[in-house]
C-alpha cells in the first residue's frame, strides 16, 4: 500500500464532504494509511476525531506560521501529543510568501513547537517558504523530521540531508515547469523520500487544477519512480519503511 504523509483531511475544503468518501476513494486506489497534519489550531479536535474512528489514520499537530502570533503551548498538550494516534508535530516553520513583515513572531512560533518537539521527542513535519536561510539556521539537527511538499534549493536539500531529515514529494513533482525539482529529488537518497498530496492543494498532473485528494498521490509515486530509476512495486515497499523510520508510532 501507499501512505500520504500529508492530507488535510479537516480544512475547510472538508465541509459538506463526507471525509469517508475521500478515504474510501484512497483505499480502493492503493493508498492505505493517511497522516492528517494541523495548521490551524483550531482543527486539532477534528483531527484526532479522525484518527480515533479510523484505524488508518494518524495525524501530526501543529500549528502553520500563517497563525502567528499565538502560544503553541496552549494547543500542543501533553493529553493532545501523547495522544496515540499522533505520530509527530506539524505543520510548523516559517512563510515569508506574503512578506517578512512578521517575521520575529513566526520564528518565535517555530522555536516554540520545536522546543516542544524535543520535549516529547516527537519528528517534525516542515513547512518553508521562501525562507531557507532562517530554516537553516533554526533547524541544527537535534530535532528530526521530514521537509513537508519540498520544493527549496538542492543546497537547502544538502544541509537537511546533513542533519538527517526526509524530504516529502508533492504533486508538484509531476507539475511540467518542475525540472529542477525532478533534479533535486534524483538526487536525494531513495531512503529519505517519503510522498504526499497536500491535499486539498497541488493536485498531481492529470489531476492539476481539481481539488486535490489522498487517492491522487499514486500520480505523484509514478513519477518519482521514474526519477528514481525503480519499479512502482519497489517504491511502495521503500516508501513504507521510510515512514516508519519517520514515524515510528505510526502502525502499518
Amino acid at each position: 500500500m501507499f501512505i500520504d504523509t500529508h492530507c488535510h483531511l479537516t480544512d475547510s475544503y472538508c465541509e459538506g464532504v463526507d471525509n469517508n468518501d475521500i478515504i474510501c476513494r484512497a483505499m480502493d486506489a492503493g493508498v492505505g494509511v493517511m497522516i492528517c497534519p494541523t495548521a490551524d489550531p483550531s482543527d486539532i479536535p477534528a483531527a484526532l476525531k479522525l484518527a480515533d474512528t479510523h484505524k488508518n489514520i494518524f495525524c501530526t499537530i501543529g500549528i502553520h506560521p500563517e497563525y502567528v502570533p499565538l502560544d503553541a503551548e496552549q494547543y500542543l498538550t501533553e493529553s493532545v501529543l501523547t495522544h496515540p494516534r499522533v505520530v509527530g508535530i506539524g505543520e510548523i516553520g516559517l512563510d515569508y510568501h506574503y512578506g517578512a513583515d512578521n517575521r520575529a513572531q513566526q520564528i518565535k512560533l517555530f522555536e516554540q513547537q520545536l522546543d516542544i518537539a524535543r520535549k516529547y521527542a516527537l519528528p517534525v513535519a516542515i513547512h518553508t517558504r521562501e525562507a531557507e536561510e532562517d530554516t537553516a539556521a533554526i533547524l541544527t539537527g537535534d530535532v528530526g523530521g521530514v521537509m513537508h511538499c519540498f520544493t527549496s534549493s538542492w543546497n537547502l536539500a544538502k544541509k537537511m540531508l546533513d542533519r538527517g531529515f526526509m524530504f516529502s514529494a508533492s504533486g508538484i513533482l509531476t507539475f511540467k515547469n518542475a525540472g529542477e525539482i525532478r533534479e533535486t529529488f534524483a538526487k536525494i537518497p531513495l531512503d529519505r523520500i517519503v510522498i504526499e498530496t497536500d491535499a486539498p492543494y497541488c493536485a498531481p498532473v492529470p489531476y492539476r487544477g481539481k481539488v486535490c485528494e489522498p487517492a491522487m498521490v499514486i500520480e505523484t509515486a509514478r513519477v518519482l519512480a521514474q526519477v528514481k530509476g525503480v519499479s512502482l512495486e519497489q517504491l511502495k515497499t521503500l516508501l513504507a519503511e521510510n515512514v516508519k523510520r519517520l514515524y515510528p508510532k505510526i502502525e502499518l
